[in-house]
């Protein structure tokens, strides 16, 4: 039971993040859109994202396809960190790099352990 409970809070904590993010792009989207323009990232990927991050936030929060779902999150978290986060000197950015790598390491373990037969 309390691991039961343990593992619906951290896919609730997880889901949080992306959700509330997707959101965030979908009621404001031009300071993502100056961004994703600044790093030469084609701004009509916006939409992408917002599905990614919505859609697969929701699925691990639900616990439905949270393998596939959290390995797609994973790899956008690696992508993000390598395509804005690059700027070593500034202290914010090399801190929002290892973030964005320290997530995706947390959905790769969600992944592998939504892989196993007990974890489902």
């Amino acid at each position: 039971m309390a691991w039961t409970l343990l593992n619906f809070l951290g896919r609730a904590l997880i889901a949080f993040l992306f959700v509330s993010a997707g959101i965030a792009k979908i009621t404001g989207p031009k300071p993502f859109l100056d961004h994703m323009a600044e790093h030469r990232v084609p701004t009509v990927l916006l939409p992408a994202v917002i599905a990614l991050e919505i859609g697969a936030g929701v699925l691990v929060l639900v616990g439905w396809q949270t393998r596939w779902a959290a390995l797609a999150l994973g790899v956008f978290c690696v992508m993000t960190a390598v395509v804005f986060h690059l700027d070593f000197a500034d202290k914010v950015e090399r801190t929002q790099f290892v973030k964005d790598l320290a997530i995706a390491g947390g959905l790769f373990a969600l992944a592998a352990l939504y892989g196993r037969p007990l974890a489902a």
